[in-house]
Formats: C-alpha cells, sequence, structure tokens
C-alpha cells in the first residue's frame, strides 16, 4: 500500500513536471485556446503542494532520491529528458513589423486611410469609366468630330492649351457621351467634375502621406523608449546590483545563461560535482553558501545561518532566514524552502529540489505575467469612440445629400461624389498628427518630471486613474532601515528619520545611551565600503544586514566614527546567528570585545537581539549611569515599551552587556564559541533601539492630493500586517479619524470576530484572509471600504486585487518593483515600474517607470494625464469647429447651385496648415484651476469627444464660422457684379465652358475672369475661417473659467495665432501659388468681413462662460454647452 501511494506521488511529481507550454496537437484551435485559458486561471492560484511540510524521509521517497550520494548520472538524464531543462520557456515577441503596423493602423489612422481609400475610390471609377470608353472605336470616331467643333473653345478661354490637357478632356467628353449626355453645357460639368475627383486623388495622396509619416512618428518615439529601457541599468545604479533579476520577455534567456556562472553544487553518484544549473533536476540534492544564486525551488536539508534575499518574490528587502524545518503551511511562507533566482546572502545550506524550471513559484509567475493580454488604454477606447461619432456624422450628411442629390436629378455618378467628397470633408485631416505631438509633449514633460512614459497613449491613462494599487517598500517608504526610537533610562528618545536627517542631534551626556550606541556599535556586523569619506553617510554603501546597516549608521551620526569605536573596542569572538545554537528563535548576535578604557583590562560582552530574550538573560538595569537590580516596575516598564514600539510596527531589538571578571577571564583566555565557556546570563540591560522604513517625506502629501481628487489609494504588500498599517497611517492611506475592525476590537476589548466590520471605513487584509475568499466576498472588500490595506500578499493575490478593481469599474494604476509585481503590472491599466529598486521584469511589464522611484511623483502624473486630456478635449473642438466652414460650402454648392466657395486643396491648406501649429499649442496650455480637486472622470459619461463638444463645435462655432466664410464670399462677389441672388441656380453657366456670354448682375459678360474670381473667392474664405480661427483658439483655452483668470501667459499659443495669420498669408500672395494651389492675391480690405464674427465668437463664448460659472452644477447650460 505505502509502495503504491509512493508510487502515484511519484507520477503526481513528473506530472507535475511538464512543461507548461502544451506540446500536444494544436489541430484543433478552439481547445487549445480553452487550455490556454484554463492554464492561465490555474497560475492565478496559490500554489498548492506539501513538499514542505511532509516529513523529510518521505519526500526522499516521493522523489526517489538519497540525501547523501544524490542521484545517479542515468538517473538524472532520464529525468532530464522527462522534464525539460532547468529554464524558463521564454514567450513569443511581438515582432517590429507588427509595432510598425499597430502604430499605421490603428486607431484614429483607420479614419484617414477610410477617407483616403475613399478618394482613390472616386478616381478609380471615373478613370475605368473613361478607359472603357476610349476601347469603342465607333463611339470615338464619332467623338472626334465634335472635339473639333470644341477645340475652339478652349483658345477663347486661354485655359486649355495643352496636348496634354486636350487628351484628358477628350476622354472627359468620351465619359460624358458614354453617359448618355449630348448637351454641350452638361458635358462641361461633368468635366469639371471630373476635374474635382483628380483633386480628391490628391486629397487622397496627402491622407495617406499623413497617416504614413504620423505612424512612423509613433513608432519612432515607442522604439526611443524601447532602447531607453535597454540601457536603463547602465544609466541608473540599482540597488540590487548583487541580484540580477531574470526577465519574462527575451532577456530571460540571456540572463539565466549568465546567471549563477551557469554552475551549481550538486551531490551526483556519491560525489559533489558542479553541474550547468539548466541540466538540474528534481531530486537532486544542491548546496548552496552565501553569494549563489538558488538554482530551483529547493527544501533544505541543512542550514548553517543561511539567509536570502527574497526581495524578487515578496518585494521586502529585508534577508530572510532559512532554516530546515516547515514553519508555516502556506509554502511562500514556509523557511525551509529557497526558491530560484533568489540569492542567498549569507551562511550555508545543502537541499533537495523539489521544482525546477517553469514549475518553480518564479517560473509560475513568469508565465502568469507573460500570459496576460493588456487591453486598451483609455484614450485608445476614447479615440474608437471618436472615430465612431465622427463617422457617424460623416455618413448621414453624406448619403442625406446623395439621397437629395438624386431627388434634385443630379446623375448618380454626381451624387457619388458628392457623397464621398463631404465624408472625406468631415476628416479632420491634422488631428491624429495634432493628437500625436501633444501625447509626446506631454511625455517630454512627464520625463522632466521623472516618470518615463514607455507608451504614448500611458500618458493620458495615467490621468484618467481611479484607483491606485501601491507597493510599500521603496515607493512609499525610503527603502532603507533607520533607528526611529530608543528606549532608555526607561523613557522613550524620537530619532530623526527624515530623507536626509538634518536634524540629527543627540545628546551624548547619558551614560546610558553612550553605553547603548557602543554596544549597537560594536555587536554589529554591518561595514561601510572603503573610499567613502566623503560622501553623506546616509548615502554610503554598506554590507551586511538591513538593522545591523541602520544600527551602524544611527551611531556613525549620534557619535562619530564607528571604525574608530571598533578599534578601541577590538573583537575577539562572537556567537553567530545559526539554526544550531541556542539563539535559533530570533536572530541574536554575542561578541567579546576588549576594553576601550586603558587602565581596564577586563573583556567586554556585548549582546543584541529579540527584546524579550534579551531581558530574559539580564538581573540588572543600567539607569542614568548606574546599574541596578531589574525589578518588576523595570519589567513593566520594559513591556510597554516594547508593545508601544511593536503596535508601531517598527522591529525592537534589545542591548545589553556584561564586564567578564578579570580574575575568570584574563587577557589571552581561549573563548570557545562552539561550547561556550564564558556566561550568557546574568546580563546588564541597556535598553531598546527600534527600526522602520520610514515614509517619504512628500508620500503623505500626494496621498491628500490623491484623496482630494477622488483617488483611492490600495496599499499591497508583502510586509507584515502590523508595520504595514502603521506605513498606512503614516502617510494618510488609512486616515486617523478611521478605524479597523481590529482597531474597533482593541477600544472596546472584545474579540475581532465580534465587530461588524462593515461598518468601519478601513480594513487590513491578510494574505491568508485573502486566500478564502471568493470574488464576490473580495468585491465587496474593495468597494465597500474607502481604505484598504492587504498585507502579507502574494503575486497570484495582488493580481487577483487588481482584477478585483477593475471589475468594480475602476481605472487601476498598480506600482511595482519585483518579479513578484509583474503580472499585476501587466493587467493594470497602467503599470507603474520603479526605475532604481525596480527589477528589469518589473520594467518589461510597466507601461510607465519612475525614475526617483517616489509615489509623489505618480501624483505629477496623475496632474499631468488630466491636463493632457483636458488640453486634448479643447485641441479637439478647436480642431472640429472648422469643418462647419469646410464642408457647408460643398453643401451650398449642391443645394443652392452657386459657384463653388471653397476649394478641396484649400481644405488641406486649413487642415494640414494653418490649424496644425495652433491645435498643438494648447497642449502647452496650463490647467485650470479644479483638475485636481474633481473626481476621476467616469468613462462610461465623460468621453474625450462627446455629444456636448460636437454640438458646441458644429452647431454654435462652426455656424458662426461658416456665416463668416459666406459673408465674405458675397461680399467678394457683389464687389465684382454678382450680388447674392445672381449666385442662386448660376453654377451650371458659371462652369460651362460652352458659356462665353454669362452675365452679372450688372449686365457685364464674364469669359475666362470668373474662374479667376471663383478660386479668389476660395482663398477668401480660407483667409476668413483663419480669422474666426484666430477666437476659436482663444476661447480654447478654457472650457470654465474666465479668458481674464485663465491669462494668455501660453506663448507657444500666442505664437500659433501669428503662425497662421503669416502662413494665410504667404499662400495668399506668394507668387505661383495661383498655379499649383489656385491661391489669389486679395484685396486688404478682404481680411475684414470675417473680423465681426470673430469678435461675435469671443463675446459669445465668455459670455456662456459667465453663465456656466454662475450656474448650479447640473444646469441647462452646462448640460448642453460644457464639453
Amino acid at each position: 500500500m505505502q509502495a503504491n501511494d509512493e508510487s502515484n506521488a511519484s507520477s503526481r511529481i513528473r506530472a507535475e513536471q511538464v512543461p507548461l507550454v502544451d506540446k500536444t496537437s494544436k489541430k484543433d484551435a478552439v481547445v487549445q485556446y480553452k487550455r490556454e485559458k484554463h492554464q492561465l486561471e490555474d497560475l492565478k492560484q496559490e500554489m498548492e503542494t506539501d513538499m514542505h511540510q511532509i516529513p523529510i524521509n518521505e519526500l526522499y521517497s516521493r522523489l526517489e532520491t538519497n540525501p547523501n550520494t544524490g542521484l545517479s548520472s542515468e538517473e538524472a538524464k532520464r529525468r532530464l529528458v522527462r522534464d525539460g531543462p532547468n529554464a524558463l520557456s521564454p514567450p513569443p515577441q511581438t515582432p517590429e513589423w507588427i509595432k510598425f503596423a499597430k502604430n499605421l493602423f490603428g486607431g484614429f489612422a483607420i479614419l484617414l486611410w477610410i477617407g483616403a481609400l475613399l478618394c482613390f475610390l472616386a478616381y478609380g471609377v471615373d478613370y475605368a469609366m473613361s478607359e472603357n470608353a476610349i476601347k469603342d472605336n465607333v463611339t470615338s470616331n464619332c467623338l472626334r468630330r465634335k472635339m473639333k467643333n470644341r477645340s475652339a473653345n478652349y483658345y477663347l478661354l486661354g485655359l486649355e492649351n495643352s496636348f496634354h490637357r486636350l487628351k484628358k478632356e477628350w476622354r472627359l467628353f468620351i465619359a460624358a457621351w458614354n453617359l448618355g449626355i449630348d448637351d454641350s453645357a452638361q458635358w462641361i460639368t461633368v468635366a469639371q467634375l471630373s476635374f474635382i475627383i483628380v483633386e480628391e486623388l490628391y486629397l487622397g495622396v496627402v491622407l495617406a502621406a499623413v497617416v504614413i509619416i504620423t505612424g512612423c512618428f509613433q513608432y519612432y518615439q515607442e522604439a526611443k523608449s524601447e532602447k531607453i529601457m535597454e540601457s536603463f541599468k547602465h544609466m541608473v545604479p540599482s540597488l540590487h546590483n548583487t541580484v540580477l533579476y531574470w526577465s519574462m520577455y527575451v532577456i530571460v534567456v540571456h540572463m539565466l545563461h549568465s546567471l549563477w556562472n551557469n554552475f551549481a553544487k550538486v551531490w551526483r553518484d556519491g560525489k559533489l560535482h558542479e553541474v550547468p544549473t539548466e541540466e538540474i533536476v528534481v531530486g537532486d540534492i544542491v548546496e548552496v553558501k552565501g553569494g549563489d544564486r538558488i538554482p530551483a525551488d529547493i527544501r533544505l536539508i541543512v542550514s548553517h545561518g543561511l539567509k536570502v534575499d527574497n526581495s524578487s518574490l515578496t518585494g521586502e528587502s529585508d534577508p530572510q532566514s532559512r532554516v530546515a524545518e516547515c514553519t508555516n503551511k502556506n509554502p511562500l511562507e514556509t523557511a525551509n524552502i529557497a526558491f530560484f533566482s533568489t540569492n542567498a546572502m549569507e551562511g550555508t545550506g545543502k537541499g533537495v529540489v523539489i521544482y525546477t524550471g517553469d514549475k518553480t513559484v518564479m517560473g509560475r509567475i513568469a508565465h502568469l505575467a507573460s500570459g496576460l493580454e493588456s487591453g486598451e488604454t483609455p484614450i485608445a477606447k476614447e479615440l474608437a469612440h471618436f472615430i465612431h461619432l465622427i463617422t457617424g456624422v460623416a455618413v448621414f450628411l453624406g448619403i442625406s445629400f446623395f439621397i437629395i442629390s438624386l431627388a434634385m436629378g443630379y446623375h448618380w455618378l454626381d451624387a457619388c461624389v458628392f457623397l464621398i467628397g463631404i465624408i472625406v470633408a468631415n476628416v479632420p485631416e491634422g488631428l491624429l498628427a495634432t493628437v500625436t505631438v501633444c501625447l509626446t509633449l506631454t511625455a517630454k514633460r512627464m520625463a522632466r518630471k521623472n516618470c518615463l512614459v514607455k507608451h504614448l497613449e500611458a500618458v493620458e491613462t495615467l490621468g484618467s486613474t481611479s484607483t491606485i494599487c501601491s507597493d510599500k517598500t521603496g515607493t512609499l517608504t525610503q527603502n532603507r532601515m533607520t533607528v526611529s526610537h530608543a528606549w532608555f533610562d526607561l523613557n522613550t528618545m524620537l530619532a530623526d528619520t527624515s530623507e536626509h536627517q538634518t536634524q540629527a542631534k543627540y545628546d551624548l551626556s547619558q551614560p546610558t545611551f553612550r553605553a547603548l550606541l557602543r554596544v549597537a556599535g560594536i555587536c554589529n556586523r554591518a561595514e561601510f565600503k572603503a573610499n567613502q569619506d566623503l560622501v553623506p553617510v546616509l548615502k554610503r554603501e554598506c554590507t551586511g544586514d538591513a538593522s545591523d546597516i541602520a544600527l551602524m549608521k544611527f551611531v556613525e551620526l549620534a557619535e562619530g566614527d564607528v571604525s574608530e569605536l571598533r578599534d578601541r573596542n577590538r573583537k575577539i569572538c562572537e556567537i553567530p546567528f545559526n539554526s544550531t545554537n541556542k539563539f535559533a528563535v530570533r536572530p541574536t548576535l554575542v561578541s567579546i570585545h576588549e576594553s576601550d578604557t586603558p587602565d581596564d583590562r577586563s573583556y567586554k560582552l556585548a549582546m543584541k537581539g529579540a527584546p524579550e530574550r534579551i531581558i530574559d538573560r539580564c538581573t540588572t538595569i543600567m539607569i542614568n549611569g548606574k546599574e541596578q537590580p531589574l525589578t518588576r516596575d523595570h519589567r513593566e516598564a520594559f513591556d510597554r515599551a516594547y508593545l508601544e514600539l511593536g503596535c508601531l510596527g517598527e522591529r525592537v531589538l534589545g542591548f545589553c552587556d556584561y564586564t567578564l571578571p578579570l580574575e575568570k577571564y584574563p587577557p589571552g583566555f581561549a573563548f570557545d564559541t562552539t561550547e561556550v565557556n564564558f556566561p550568557l546570563s546574568g546580563l546588564r540591560f541597556l535598553g531598546l533601539m527600534s527600526m522602520i522604513d520610514p515614509p517619504r517625506a512628500a508620500v503623505p502629501d500626494a496621498v491628500a492630493k490623491c484623496r482630494s481628487a477622488g483617488i483611492k489609494v490600495i496599499m499591497v504588500t508583502g510586509d507584515h500586517p502590523i508595520t504595514a498599517k502603521a506605513v498606512a497611517k503614516s502617510v494618510g492611506i488609512i486616515s486617523p479619524e478611521n478605524e479597523t475592525p481590529e482597531d474597533v476590537a482593541m477600544r472596546l476589548n472584545i474579540p475581532v470576530e465580534e465587530v461588524d466590520g462593515t461598518q468601519c471605513k478601513a480594513c487590513v487584509v491578510h494574505g491568508s484572509q485573502l486566500r478564502e475568499m471568493t470574488k464576490n466576498e473580495l468585491d465587496f472588500i474593495v468597494g465597500h471600504y474607502k481604505e484598504i490595506v492587504f498585507a502579507r500578499t502574494s503575486p497570484q493575490q495582488k493580481l487577483l486585487i487588481v482584477e478585483s478593481c477593475q471589475r468594480n469599474g475602476a481605472i487601476v494604476a498598480v506600482t511595482g518593483d519585483g518579479v513578484n509585481d509583474s503580472p499585476a503590472l501587466k493587467q493594470a491599466d497602467i503599470g507603474i515600474a520603479m526605475g532604481i529598486a525596480g527589477s528589469d521584469v518589473s520594467k518589461q511589464a510597466a507601461d510607465m517607470i519612475l525614475l526617483d522611484d517616489n509615489f509623489a511623483s505618480i501624483v505629477t502624473g496623475v496632474e499631468e494625464g488630466r491636463l493632457i486630456f483636458d488640453n486634448l478635449k479643447k485641441s479637439i473642438a478647436y480642431t472640429l469647429t472648422s469643418n462647419i466652414p469646410e464642408i457647408s460650402p460643398f453643401l451650398m454648392f449642391i443645394l443652392l447651385n452657386i459657384p463653388l466657395p471653397l476649394g478641396t486643396v484649400t481644405i488641406l491648406c486649413i487642415d494640414l496648415g494653418t490649424d496644425l501649429w495652433p491645435a498643438i499649442s494648447l497642449a502647452y496650455e496650463e490647467s485650470e484651476g479644479d483638475i485636481m480637486k474633481r473626481p476621476p472622470r467616469n468613462p462610461q459619461k465623460d468621453k474625450l469627444v462627446n455629444e456636448r463638444l460636437i454640438s458646441f463645435s458644429y452647431g454654435m462655432i462652426g455656424m458662426m464660422q461658416a456665416s463668416a466664410g459666406f459673408f465674405t464670399y458675397f461680399v467678394i462677389m457683389g464687389d465684382n457684379g454678382f450680388l447674392p441672388l445672381r449666385l442662386f441656380g448660376l453654377r451650371d453657366q458659371w462652369d460651362s465652358r460652352a458659356v462665353n456670354d454669362l452675365e452679372d448682375s450688372y449686365g457685364q459678360q464674364w469669359v475666362s475672369n470668373r474662374k479667376v474670381l471663383e478660386y479668389t473667392c476660395h482663398t477668401a474664405f480660407f483667409v476668413s475661417i483663419v480669422v474666426v480661427q484666430w477666437a476659436d483658439l482663444i476661447i480654447s483655452k478654457t472650457r470654465r473659467n474666465s479668458l481674464i483668470q485663465q491669462g494668455m501667459n501660453n506663448w507657444t499659443l500666442n505664437f500659433g495665432i501669428l503662425f497662421e495669420t503669416v502662413l494665410a498669408a504667404f499662400l495668399a500672395y506668394c507668387p505661383g501659388l495661383d498655379k499649383g494651389l489656385r491661391m489669389y492675391s486679395l484685396k486688404l480690405w478682404w481680411w475684414f468681413p470675417a473680423l465681426p464674427f470673430s469678435v461675435l465668437i469671443f463675446i459669445f463664448d465668455e459670455s456662456r462662460r459667465a453663465i456656466l460659472r454662475r450656474s448650479k452644477r447640473g444646469s441647462f447650460v452646462e448640460r448642453e454647452t460644457y464639453y
């Protein structure tokens, strides 16, 4: 029976070792997709194993290994073939051409491509019809005779005098004949209309060029960010230079080949061998020592003071002691497992390999992170919504006027041309470039404020954030242990924990304090690295335990040179902490030193460690420099102080000393640290010192800003709940007025289970509690409590927390610096990695990197993100406004049958010329006063482009601009003899080459000059749009504030007004542009008819905003006009 159990267990282990990548047949894609989906869900669950709990002999049997001889070489080879190499399977990369294609065909670019394709389609239809007509020889012969009669008109008009133009007109004439048009006037109309289609071809080429250039620019910006990422580890010194983290992307394979020098010490065939790490298999017996990388997940058999750095797994930088005994049911919490890729800091150990490669804890995290799909960013969703909106408007107008054209008797080809023209005219050609440049400018501004954006769209995502899930260590805190309190003489002294400790001044006249400092300095294994005398104490690099480093720096700041202190008190011997000595419960250090008093030849014993262990070994206490018997009152004072400091979430150490009797321990005495031959009890208690990783100075203010901005800050940490809660309270994540269920239980002196947690506004959730929760229970906690701390969380739990926040409708930003954070960083709407302390994995998974590791920089990023969203709204409102004066001339051309007021090429001069700089300049606009005092935008309601913005741009300002354009058009036509009433219904005669005696309102006959007049009107209409856009640009500076409040400090925008004016003048008066762009010179006073409309726009919107400010929230004016 036992043999069967062992056989089944062994089979189960073999099954667990099968790589995660499914290598079965992939014929059925649906089955494969479901399998991968199920596998990803499995990875999200906590690791379940009993490898750390079962008796060690049972483990040997299950793994079929021997602790003394290890595996045989043949068995190791078989297992290597069965399980695969001890390496992570690299996920597929995204090819560069796909990245480029996404920039070229994603988002708003689709709309421009559709516009370009419609232009090409219009030209293709006309070209195909004319080519088919030419093939008809009979028709061609007939038409040649007609062409002879028409050719004289080319010279009379003075417009078509080249063979090329004649050939083209011949084709057009053939097309007209093919359509059954025999009347000469109608034939000329088709010819003119076809020339418009040639202009549409030109427009299509320009649209395609805009998309390609902008796509290349976006790709360049992202490639540039990736290059920065590649060189990041050379630019920023890592706090973990001794720990090169593996990566879930391309760097995974490279680093695993170079990690740990590629070899590990393994017992095979009864001998110790150095084996390549990739060849390690389950059941191998490995040995590790300080400085080694753990080559796989191993269960320890023997440990001699082994400590590992689990920061890449837990996010906490404190070295963790490893022992051979199981200390926790949770495999991630137990001390008898050392995890793959963590670093052995000190000591030695021996263990048996239980998992390799993809099945290790790190492998599961890597596959979980790489298997998650990044969703659309909020700005991408907004642009998609805008595309749907603008496409709907364009198609509605196009189809409406297509039907109207048919009803008015136009030929179907004419109506199709009108349809395409109106749809294309609705496309804001310059908007894609504007959005890209605005995001790029903001990304550069954020980089100057220590926020490196990897993807441009992430700029706005941060501004949309409604929940921030923040790591504690290194983000909210300084990531360095610092002495915060010292308890001696029955009193507590507060130490300076500020980032620079410039106010660190201590009273050394107190003998007990000096004795406490002496023990903290000499009973200490930390050391400063060489050649740092000129470096400030707090910035010096050190070797040793975090607590020892904190004590050493405190002594250096308080008393002076630690190295001199140690020289005066030369160390004779010490008993370090290990798993076999009697101090195994908590780290305790005992050392023997020479006396620093020249006349005193006795030895001094110094001890530090867990306070309760230290005071148990003491019989006296030093009070005000005098040794006194340790009484019950002293012990009660000690208990109160210890409890008080512990409740602050601080790490507390006790200190004591003892003067060894000279007669028993004369100079040269042989101290034995194995069979201890000196006293370890009856010592003199000196006091306590507590340490904490203090909050960054700017964090409390940053958290307060988040709260005023309606952003919920959740702490998610791997640290102890008490420490996490203390830090959360100190930075304001948990407000002083809000109690957790534990606080209520302590206040009422009742068990926590009797407290109704739903009545509290804050809570601290332990990872063990989280493990037992259902999705609904987690969703309730995330949705109900305003202030939340999650402590002792695993990487999978952090991912579940992010998903729960997203299910509650939040846009989530996640901060992290370790491998353990990578799944959550990938799942978040925006992942934020730490630039200094962050691992390569976290930087690869994140969308943004904090170059200074400071939480306060996130708040700056949120402000920048909100600002760019506001400014993009303003820029789009400004850009869309000119659509109405661009579309309406074509509509009037169809409906009123007037000469065309504005040409297609002229529209391009507006969208890609005069409007471009002003639209971009709005990205430099300063925020309106309420930007960080309003709640985060609701993605379902607060759209980038909504109906109110369309109504405001099209229905209000746009109509005023169109009126200005038509007024200018009628003024110039009237100046030249064509009064408004004469223009209605005049288009057929105006465009007909056969009509050489067209009369104006005063009886004058017009021949060729009427086309010059038409193109002059195009130029004037264009200039009138520029003039009214002056006012439109100024009113776009603010959506609510008065222009007086906002000011004119945006000099980029001020220059934009000058730029569009100068460019308009250049296009209007530059010689030669009458041939290329059909721009003709204007009389100076023709600039002024549009000016009153510009003033009207300014007055109208200033009045609207004044009413808006004076109205209540939700008023009619706000509902209808506040975009």
